[in-house]
């Protein structure tokens, strides 16, 4: 990495903290070289795309540290406070308030060190009333007829289930204002790929991106971007689903 490459990186990270540049100042500088040097010089997103992938999966595995300075390093570079804070609650439908909640607080602790007045502006479109029947839409528009169908011909044992899906998961989340479908359902599939063991989601997801129209080969963008902070094992996972869904969508 050269001296304006760093240079550009600290002016990224300004105001996080990180001790491992004392304690470990041979491995950082290994770690950033690759993160933020070699990875970055491949991607095939938008930086806005790239760093609400990475902000997602480190949602999604927990990165709490590494999520706290990639936070900074968002925000430093312009990425939107309604963007993060729209990452956070969509994530809390796939990854549950108990691994969200957290996250929440270091976004505001964060956010405020930046000096954005909080609460943000509100970006809810639906309400009591309107919340499924949009969910649904949403539903159907980015994974087909088949979604409307669960509410009537699925497992009767299902049905609180899949009606949440329909009227919380996506008349809640996907309707709102801050981001759109394409970021949405790349979000997603970035939660469901850091948190493993979750395959026949990521398939649903695979499929709701090409839905969406994020393709192939942006997909395989997003998780070599996400490889770095999720590592090499998930993230192959991912590219063997891809290429399985592809397959599927090809025939």
């Amino acid at each position: 990495m050269d001296q304006k490459q760093q240079e550009k990186i600290k002016e990224m990270f300004a105001g996080s903290e990180n001790s491992l540049f004392e304690t470990d100042p041979e491995f950082t500088k290994l770690f950033l070289n690759f993160s933020q040097g070699e990875v970055p010089e491949k991607s095939r997103l938008t930086e806005k795309e790239r760093l609400l992938c990475i902000l997602s999966v480190l949602l999604g595995c927990q990165g709490k540290g590494e999520f706290r300075h990639m936070l900074h390093g968002a925000l430093n570079t312009g990425l939107k406070p309604i963007a993060v804070k729209e990452v956070l609650y969509q994530g809390t439908a796939y990854l549950g308030i108990g691994r969200t909640y957290d996250f929440l607080e270091i976004t505001n602790q964060v956010m405020k060190e930046h000096n954005i007045p909080l609460p943000l502006e509100a970006q809810g479109t639906t309400d009591e009333n309107s919340r499924f029947d949009k969910g649904l839409e949403k539903q159907v528009a980015l994974f087909g007829e088949g979604m409307a169908k669960r509410q009537t011909e699925g497992p009767v044992l299902r049905r609180n289930i899949n009606r949440w899906l329909a009227d919380n998961c996506f008349g809640d989340y996907y309707t709102r204002g801050g981001l759109n479908d394409q970021e949405r359902e790349m979000i997603t599939f970035c939660f469901i790929l850091a948190q493993g063991g979750c395959e026949n989601q990521l398939r649903g997801h695979t499929a709701g991106n090409f839905g969406a129209g994020n393709d192939k080969e942006k997909l395989y963008s997003v998780v070599e971007q996400c490889m770095p902070y999720i590592g090499y094992p998930r993230s192959l996972n991912a590219m063997g689903i891809i290429d399985e869904t592809a397959e599927k969508f090809e025939k």
